[in-house]
Formats: C-alpha cells, sequence, structure tokens
C-alpha cells in the first residue's frame, strides 16, 4: 500500500495500533454497555417499579461521585471511576461524537500523548468543582444527600478548549467555502452543551465550566514550557511495558547499544549488476588476473553466472 493510501485508510477508520483516541472512547462505550446489561438484568430479577431505584441503590451509587463529602471519603475510588459512567445512551452518544471531533483534530495536532491527560484532566477538575460546590454552598445542603455526578463531559470540555486554544484557526469541512474554522465548531459544542445542563443545576453546570478551564490552563502552561500529560504519558507507557518481553532494559541506552555495541551487521551492501560491470570485471581478470578482484567483485560475478548474465 503506497503511503498516501495508508494515510488516509488512518483518517478514515482511525483504527491502528496506539490510537489513544480509539482507546479512550472504547473504554468509555464497554462501560456503559456492561453497566446497561447489568441494569437489564435487575430488570428481570425485580418488579419494574424497584428495578431501577434499586439498580441506582446497589450498583451505580459504587461507581458515580456522590455529592456527599463524607460519602465520598468511603468511595475514593469514584473520583476516577464517575467519568466512565453514563446512564442515558443519547447522552454517551452525544459525548463520544464531540470526543471524536475534537480528539481527532487533537491527535493530527499534538499526537497521540495529550489526548487521555487532558480528558482525565478535565474530568478531575469537573468532579472535585462539582464537590466543592455541594459542600460549600449552603442552599444545595438539601439536594446533598441523593445528588451524584456522572459522566465524561467535563472531560470533553476541556478537549474541545485545549483543540481550539492549540490552532483556533484549523479548517474543517473544507470543500465548504474553504472550510469553517475550529472556533466555530466549539462555539456550536459549547451551545448545545450547555444548554442540556439546567441554570439551576449548579453542581453540573459549575463542573462542565470547570472542566473547559481545566482545558484552558493546560495548553497556557504547554505554551509556557510546562507539559503537565508527560509524567502521565510515562505512567501510562511503564503500565503497558510491564509484562511486555520486549521492553528496553532499564538504564540501557537503546542508542549507543544498537550503534556502538551491536556485533550485527546494520546492512548488508547488494551491488547493482549490469552487464557493463560484468564486462570491465572480466577485462580486469584478463588484466591484472582474478586474485585481485576485490570481494564485491567476485560476489558480483558468483551473482552473474547464477542470473545468466
Amino acid at each position: 500500500m503506497k503511503l498516501s493510501e495508508r494515510r488516509y485508510s488512518q483518517k478514515i477508520l482511525l483504527g491502528r495500533q496506539g490510537n489513544a483516541l480509539i482507546s479512550l472512547i472504547a473504554i468509555i462505550l464497554v462501560s456503559f454497555v456492561l453497566f446497561a446489561f447489568i441494569k437489564a438484568i435487575w430488570y428481570f430479577r425485580f418488579p419494574k417499579d424497584e428495578a431501577p431505584l434499586l439498580f441506582e441503590r446497589n450498583v451505580m451509587n459504587w461507581f458515580v461521585l456522590p455529592a456527599s463529602f463524607e460519602t465520598f471519603l468511603q468511595r475514593p475510588w469514584t473520583l476516577v471511576s464517575h467519568m466512565f459512567m453514563h446512564d442515558n445512551i443519547w447522552r454517551v452518544f452525544a459525548n463520544m461524537l464531540w470526543l471524536w471531533s475534537f480528539g481527532y483534530i487533537m491527535r493530527e495536532l499534538t499526537g497521540d500523548r495529550k489526548i487521555i491527560p487532558v480528558f482525565i484532566y478535565g474530568a478531575l477538575a469537573g468532579a472535585i468543582t462539582f464537590l466543592v460546590t455541594f459542600n460549600s454552598i449552603s442552599s444545595l445542603q438539601e439536594l446533598k444527600p441523593g445528588a451524584f455526578y456522572m459522566g465524561a463531559s467535563s472531560g470533553v470540555m476541556a478537549v474541545a478548549v485545549a483543540t481550539t486554544l492549540i490552532s483556533p484557526n484549523y479548517r474543517i469541512f473544507p470543500m465548504i467555502g474553504g472550510g469553517l474554522p475550529l472556533w466555530a465548531l466549539t462555539a456550536l459544542y459549547l451551545i448545545t452543551d450547555l444548554a442540556t445542563v439546567s441554570i439551576t443545576d449548579t453542581g453540573n453546570l459549575l463542573a462542565h465550566v470547570a472542566g473547559g478551564l481545566m482545558g484552558f490552563l493546560f495548553i497556557a502552561l504547554l505554551k509556557a514550557g510546562y507539559d503537565w500529560s508527560e509524567w502521565m504519558s510515562n505512567f501510562f507507557e511503564w503500565i503497558s511495558n510491564l509484562f511486555n518481553p520486549d521492553k528496553p532494559k532499564r538504564g540501557v541506552n537503546i542508542k549507543e547499544e544498537l550503534f556502538y555495541h551491536s556485533n550485527v551487521v546494520p546492512f548488508t551492501k547488494t551491488p547493482h549488476i549490469t552487464q557493463q560491470r560484468v564486462d570491465e570485471i572480466l577485462d580486469k581478470i584478463n588484466q591484472e588476473g582474478y586474485g585481485k578482484l576485490s570481494e564485491e567483485e567476485k560476489e558480483i560475478l558468483r551473482r552473474a553466472s547464477e542470473e545468466g548474465l
């Protein structure tokens, strides 16, 4: 396959090995399908009017982020698990569509190592803001026992804002009048996302805003020379290499081992055989004898005899 064909295939499928964007989307979708299957089992086990409440109490509550700080201390893992949880098919579909749209552009501009860290930072910023909001605003105290936060919205918001700040004039749909600027797509996303959150739902609204601010902060620090994604990318790489037998040994300089201490010849020179070159070697044998031929010239003669030249 030609290089241009390989690039076109990658743009369409986004499925080559090491694609962080596809991995992230797959994790979220698998989580949604898994818990939807568990919920279906609950409907078979319990009466229809009781099944949703029992499922929420016995399953979902252990993975979504509770508004109560006391409950959160009993379930600290929800700070991470909540960002992969969705209970509405339209919400997960919208989140994944926007994540793919902005994540694809970010991946094209920065590579694979920024997408997941930006998403996680945004989701964590949204979660912390949600907790602080419910535990500091007195008017929300009555709602705190039954309130919780879940979903990828804050993480997607961070990816959208970060991608736009990297290249606001990046053009999409170039076939339409030269393309639309990326900031226009971001504006559409912000309007549709914030429109789905009630203005009275202070905790969720501020969590989405916090995700966007985290995306802004990430890029501002990156331009200033501070890359918050580096340690996280190295950590993920270390995890993925734990059971990799071909991983580089600790403390080994790959460049030095390969180029300066290797006993293997990096390449084998294969001379090009032409009739003119063979005739020149034969003339040399007539004038100086076979013993004067170099190893390369002997190899050419041997190959020429095999190929019938």
